[in-house]
Parts: C-alpha cells; structure tokens; sequence
C-alpha cells in the first residue's frame, strides 16, 4: 500500500520505531513538531465568569452530561482480526510513519487530558471545573483507545510514566484558548476528512481505528466549541492586539500540521489521498469553523502561502538532514536552516489576513 517511489528511509522522519522505548523517547520529543504537555494560571482559569453566555453554556454542558459516545471506544471482537488480516500486508514505510502517527496522536490526546484534569483538580468555580472534568473524561478515553492499538504492537506507551518525566510548557490561559480551540477544531477537520476518504474508498482502509473516526471526531468538535464560548465570554481575547495573537496561533497551528503531515506522505498515499489537498481541505474546513469566534482568518489558499508552507517542509528536512551530521558542521547548517524557516514563518505571519463579523449565533454544528 505504499507508494511506489517509497524509500526504506524518509528523510523528514528519519528515527525509526522498533521497540516500547523508542515510542517513549518520541512521546518525550519536545521538538517545534512535536505535542507538548502545558501548564497555565489556575487562579486566572478561576476567574472566568461565563455569565454572558449563560443559555449557550448550560446547553453545552447538558450535552457532556449526555455522554452519546460513552460506549463508543469499545474495540470489538472483529479489531484485532482486521488488525491482524489487513495491516499485516503494509510495507514496513507505511508501518513507520502509522506508528509515528499513532504516537503523536496518543500524545496530543494525553497532553489536553493532562491539562484539563490539572485545571479542574486547581479550581473551584463551578463552570470551569464542570466543563475541565467532562474534556478530561472524552481525552482520557481517547488516549486510551488509541495506545490499545499501540500496545497491539508492543509498543504501548506508559502514559502515567510520560506524564511525570515529558517536560511542560506554561501558557497563559488566552494562549490556551487559541491554541486549544484551533487544535480541537482541526482534529475534527482531520478526522472527518479521513473518515469520509475512507467511506468512499474502503478499499484504502488498512487500520480499523479509522472507523472510530466520526463519533470521535465529534467530541474534539464540542471541546472546540467549549473554549469558543469561552473565549466569546471575555471580548477583549477577539480585538486589539490580541488580533496578533491568533493570527500567529492560527498560522503556528497550520504550519505544523503542514510539515509533520509532509514527514508521512506514505500515510496519507495510502488512503488515496494527496498530503498538499488533504491539508488544505483541512485548513479550509478549519477556517470556515473557526470565523465562529475569530474575526480574522488566513487565506490559505493564497499561492504564497502554499509556497510558504512548502519552503518550511523543505527547511525542516534540510534540519533534519544536519541533525543526522552532527559535528560543527551539523550544527552550523542547522542554525543556518533555522534562520531561515524564521524568515519563512515571519514572511507567511505579514500575509494580509481576511477580516470578517462575529457571528451572533456562537456555536455551529459539524457538518462535514
């Protein structure tokens, strides 16, 4: 299932996964790539007061209450066959960048579960503290469903182990916000696209985890909508110069996924899809979602913002390629190359954004 130009060895991902510890040492990685585990200001979390938007958030609320997907990250007898029967036939390239993959998707899950469990367990208003155990609930099952499949390789991650020796970042509680609600919404753009591939075209379904995929993803669409109305709650996040906060957030989020999705260009051939238009499908259902709450968005289709994404790919495999030098040599060319993704990523930054109206209804549905 792989493609046929593909290599034993990707240069944009070169560390190979062959055993527990490897899969820790990269669940560790605090690369600008990689997921990261957060802390932020307990105190100010404590102080939001969601009066404003009190109908829109009870409702939400009762929704969590509802629970619809709390038998739904069940495997059933027929996963492990199919684990066993289908991905047993993918060549060893693809099996690398799944694993990877899956790691870094194990990871990203843990890190939001991690935080909203440090939240709720921090705080006493009602509000946050409801909404912090519900999220921590929906991450801790997802996290746990996808090191299942890990674990089928055994390569499971020990997931209270990461969480005492992975390194933490502080965020104050608006970068949360941006950078939270972007990653919750463009998890769920992510998923339903491969889900929706994958419903067109079963043939290119080689892990049965993807058919978990639309329930799932529905759960990261209304963790989106949780920090949406927060964030609509408190006005002055969305104007001033908090506007240069999301445009960094939003070009930040964007480009990461560019570029680690571009280190698996087997993953993505193999369900029939291309990595430049599945990304960009992603960007453009992300943005549609995200004119909810922000009043400005990134033109992503813009042909040098594509050219831009794409230089930042190439840097960092040019990064990676000095990595693998080691030496002085290595070192200088790797400063070299990181100057220049800063001047790539400063270039993308100063693209004239689109600038739009808050919508007065706050919450849309998933619709895609």
């Amino acid at each position: 299932m792989a493609s046929p130009n593909a290599s034993a060895t990707n240069p944009a991902n070169p560390t190979p996964i062959a055993s527990a510890d490897d899969a820790a040492s990269k669940a560790k990685d605090n690369s600008l790539l990689s997921p990261r585990f957060y802390t932020t200001d307990f105190a100010a979390m404590d102080r939001i007061d969601v009066s404003p938007i009190r109908a829109e958030w009870d409702a939400m609320l009762a929704e969590y209450e509802g629970d619809n997907n709390h038998d739904h990250f069940q495997r059933t007898p027929e996963f492990a066959a199919e684990v066993n029967e289908v991905f047993g036939k993918v060549s060893p390239e693809l099996r690398q960048e799944f694993l990877d993959f899956l790691i870094s998707s194990v990871t990203s899950e843990y890190s939001g579960c991690i935080l909203y469990n440090e939240i709720q367990k921090n705080v006493t208003n009602p509000d946050i503290k409801a909404l912090m155990r519900y999220m921590t609930r929906d991450e801790s099952r997802h996290a746990g469903f996808i090191n299942q499949s890990l674990k089928d390789f055994g390569i499971g991650l020990d997931l209270p182990n990461l969480k005492r020796t992975k390194a933490y970042t502080y965020f104050k509680p608006k970068y949360i916000f941006y950078a939270t609600y972007l990653s919750e919404k463009i998890g769920y753009a992510r998923y339903i696209t491969i889900f929706r591939q994958l419903e067109r075209h079963p043939d290119k379904r080689f892990h049965p985890i993807f058919r978990w995929f639309e329930r799932w993803c529905n759960d990261e669409f209304r963790h989106g909508e949780s920090f949406a109305l927060i964030m609509r709650s408190q006005p002055h996040l969305l104007r001033g110069a908090n506007l240069l906060w999301i445009r960094f957030f939003l070009l930040a989020v964007y480009a990461t996924m560019y570029v680690r999705d571009h280190t698996r260009p087997m993953l993505h051939h193999a369900m029939g899809l291309d990595s430049d238009e599945y990304d960009f499908t992603v960007f453009r259902i992300t943005t549609e979602i995200s004119k909810q709450v922000f009043p400005i968005s990134l033109d992503t289709d813009h042909p040098a913002f594509r050219a831009g994404l794409a230089r930042l790919f190439r840097i960092q495999t040019a990064i990676n390629a000095a990595k693998a030098r080691r030496g002085v040599i290595g070192r200088l060319q790797q400063a070299g190359w990181a100057v220049a993704g800063l001047a790539t990523f400063a270039r993308l930054y100063l693209m004239p954004v689109q600038r739009h109206d808050l919508p007065r209804q706050m919450r849309v549905a998933p619709a895609w």
